[in-house]
């Protein structure tokens, strides 16, 4: 059966043959959290395996219906942190600039899925004049983050235009963009988008991808064509049981990362976004993956373990340790487990 474009409701992929039928259940849980796959990654899905990694990240689960006491619809504290509609402010020299509430696809896991959806939205353009104005005011802000929503499925012209604005602001020197569209839609990069990204300051990707089979030949093409235009990718991904908490699964895809011109940079503990229990991995088994790492996986391939500190803290750096204090020098851990007592010089 051919595929829609884009699957936005559970009809949809029922539709496509990546769903059995839309059940009451899911029926609720579509209610609660939106749904939409882009065709990329319902071609990836191999409907006839439960275990499926990429049916994992899009398709609804029944699971999504358990909320534990802990989780929180706005888990790394947002709204905290917002002093104007449109921008987060958690951290000195840079904020989040939100356009739009839309994504391409809509992750089981994500930690601003009660924010975003199909029901979509975008700043106002009193909005986002006010925005800019306070990126403006604010002369400590060196990078703005553009992140929502998926900033690349704005247009074009509307891309170019906020990059044009950004770049007229003195103080700000980065800009990063935070985006899952090469993956799930990779023909949305094209020469006019690759365009709409020039300016003064240095624009940097940071692309969301969680299994090495999502960097198709497609996906890969689109990435060099960023890469090829000067513009640095970097890598983010969530650590999720059954997708990628393996030491195979997950040098598979740093490897994948790397063999495409992507910087792994950070690899996320699940947030405590609600009905997502499912997907979190122990801390201490995500250390454990990475410590298998090191040393056996070139040191490229090496990402920083992540925790967002759950009601808007920030995050930290929480991987594995290889050094000890012991009071009369350090003791350290090589890469097969040994361990070695170093002094340092006085």
């Amino acid at each position: 059966m051919e595929k829609k474009v884009f699957a936005r409701s559970l009809e949809d992929l029922v539709a496509a043959g990546v769903l059995p039928a839309a059940t009451p259940e899911l029926e609720a849980v579509a209610a609660k959290y939106s749904v939409a796959v882009t065709s990329a990654m319902m071609e990836l899905i191999n409907p006839s395996d439960p275990a499926d990694p990429i049916a994992a990240q899009f398709v609804p689960s029944v699971k999504e219906l358990v909320t534990l006491p802990d989780e929180l619809a706005d888990p790394i504290g947002d709204q905290s942190h917002s002093p104007v509609e449109g921008i987060v402010h958690r951290y000195p020299d840079r904020v989040l600039l939100k356009l739009l509430h839309t994504c391409p696809v809509y992750c089981r896991f994500c930690f601003r899925r009660e924010q975003v959806g199909n029901q979509g939205g975008m700043l106002t353009p009193e909005e986002t004049r006010n925005a800019i104005a306070y990126i403006r005011e604010h002369t400590e802000i060196w990078e703005v983050v553009l992140s929502g929503g998926d900033p690349f499925i704005l247009s074009d012209r509307r891309l170019a235009e906020v990059i044009a604005e950004l770049n007229g602001i003195e103080h700000v020197k980065v800009l990063r963009i935070h985006t899952r569209v090469p993956v799930v839609d990779p023909a949305r990069v094209t020469s006019e988008l690759v365009e709409a990204l020039r300016g003064c300051a240095p624009v940097y990707v940071l692309l969301h991808c969680n299994h090495a089979r999502e960097l198709t030949p497609e996906a890969r093409a689109a990435c060099a064509r960023l890469a090829d235009a000067g513009i640095p990718l970097l890598s983010q991904s969530v650590l999720l049981r059954g997708v990628n908490d393996t030491v195979e699964s997950l040098t598979d895809l740093m490897r994948a990362f790397v063999e495409s011109r992507i910087t792994p940079h950070y690899l996320h503990h699940g947030d405590l976004a609600r009905g997502t229990s499912h997907f979190r991995v122990p801390i201490a088994k995500g250390q454990e993956l990475l410590r298998a790492m090191r040393g056996k996986v070139s040191g490229l391939c090496q990402p920083t373990y992540i925790l967002d500190i759950p009601g808007g803290h920030g995050k930290i750096p929480i991987g594995p340790a290889f050094a000890m204090d012991n009071g009369d020098g350090w003791i350290v851990e090589d890469f097969c487990g040994k361990t070695h007592k170093v002094r340092e010089t006085k």
